[in-house]
């Protein structure tokens, strides 16, 4: 017989590609504003000031997200997943591209960082598109039993975009000195992604609709206002998948984008190697993802994300002190643990989400879900962790961790008790 990931190895890869430029997109932004943007688009005030302008300009992409997940989500319910994939593809793959153009303030003043929150705002309403219809993609074509292990695939696109990310940026740092990766050498990355664009729409193109909306399109006529209906009659389900996410993105870009700008500059570690460290710390997300997938499987899939989310109340407790302790062994230990437990509340949820859905407004409800998420956990997490630094020291940005674990077990009760099983 078949192995089933085999048999619909086309449709997982083209639900895995999207997702992986999804991450190393913004990853690479992540990066770039973690260490470049703040001298090379905004004015000289204070190095924390720079770096807060651009872990804001970070942020924008968050509030476009929602807005891009109701456009897309709308688009994805009426005539289908696959061509709405190709369109938000295309559109955040664009966006990334032409920041690699940019002038800087040195040479441009104001228009640059414009340019750059205007290029950001693209990403970001082509990114709230993605996550949602990447994950329908696998789960509509699961076979009986298998609906978390093809659900987890898109997950997979995080450690492997941060990888190709990290990989790039390490690689350009061998290379080229300080002075010259700060001039020009920091545009490679985003010029590079457009070899993951093109791969991306050259699989998306060749992949059929999905046979569960087909057949929804069969028996009933598509909704007219998908995000209408998902106000009136599923809002509070909204709110609580909302509120479940919120731990998943909280780690993640507390382990990647704080951690490397603390650690590059309040523990003045080398760029390379604090890169060097993430990039051995991000294969525990990928083996989480698997392992807390294949468990989906066998048991609830809000079981196995209620344990991630206990487990990230009890990382926060840890994850400030041990990030501050300046050892580099014990940060990669801590980083290595946080991104495993992330594995627990990010991999079940491309199964999880989308069974709070009916099929006709799913794309809308899951995106919606999902972005919004990512403005409480993503947006916020390094504003918040920078400005809770520089108030208390990074003690108390572990507790943004247990806070954002708190919000998600929340989120997963209220779930459960308007979706009894």
């Amino acid at each position: 017989m078949t192995h089933p990931f085999y048999q619909h190895r086309r449709i997982l890869i083209a639900s895995l590609v999207g997702t992986t430029v999804e991450f190393y997109d913004f990853y690479i932004y992540a990066t770039a504003a973690a260490l470049l943007f703040g001298p090379l688009f905004f004015p000289a005030e204070s190095p924390s000031a720079q770096l807060m302008l651009s872990f804001l300009s970070f942020g924008l992409a968050f509030l476009a997200r929602p807005v891009g997940a109701i456009l897309f989500g709308h688009f994805g319910d009426r005539i289908g997943r696959k061509s709405t994939l190709v369109a938000s593809l295309l559109l955040m793959g664009i966006s990334t591209l032409l920041i690699a153009f940019l002038p800087t303030y040195a040479t441009a003043g104001w228009l640059a960082p414009l340019l750059l929150c205007i290029l950001r705002f693209g990403q970001g309403l082509g990114l709230g598109g993605e996550w949602g219809g990447a994950a329908l993609l696998a789960v509509e074509y699961a076979p009986p039993g298998w609906r978390a292990r093809f659900g987890m695939v898109p997950q997979l696109g995080a450690p492997i975009g941060f990888i190709a990310a990290n990989g790039l940026f390490l690689l350009l740092g061998s290379i080229l000195s300080d002075a010259d990766f700060a001039a020009w050498g920091w545009r490679i990355p985003f010029l590079a992604s457009a070899i993951l664009v093109v791969l991306g729409l050259w699989v998306r193109l060749k992949i059929n609709e999905t046979p569960e909306f087909t057949r929804v399109l069969a028996t009933e006529r598509p909704v007219a206002i998908p995000i209408s209906e998902l106000i009136r009659q599923h809002a509070a389900i909204t709110f609580a998948g909302t509120f479940t996410v919120v731990a998943c993105f909280a780690i993640f870009y507390l382990s990647t984008a704080f951690a490397l700008a603390h650690g590059t500059t309040t523990l003045g570690y080398d760029r390379e190697l604090f890169l060097l460290t993430q990039l051995a710390a991000i294969i525990f997300l990928a083996i989480g993802i698997i392992l807390s997938g294949i468990r989906a499987d066998q048991q609830p899939a809000n079981q196995v994300l209620m344990w991630g989310c206990a487990a990230t109340i009890i990382l926060g407790l840890i994850f400030g002190p041990a990030l501050g302790a300046g050892s580099l062994w014990i940060i990669w230990a801590v980083l290595s643990l946080a991104l495993f437990i992330m594995g627990f509340v990010y991999g079940p949820l491309g199964v999880w989400l989308p069974s709070l859905f009916p099929a006709r407004i799913r794309y809308t409800g899951v995106s919606v879900a999902f972005n919004l998420g990512g403005i409480l956990g993503g947006a916020l997490a390094p504003i918040a962790a920078q400005a809770l630094n520089d108030v208390g020291g990074t003690a108390l940005v572990g507790l943004y961790l247990t806070m954002a674990g708190v919000f998600s077990l929340v989120g997963l009760r209220i779930a459960k008790r308007l979706t009894p099983q």
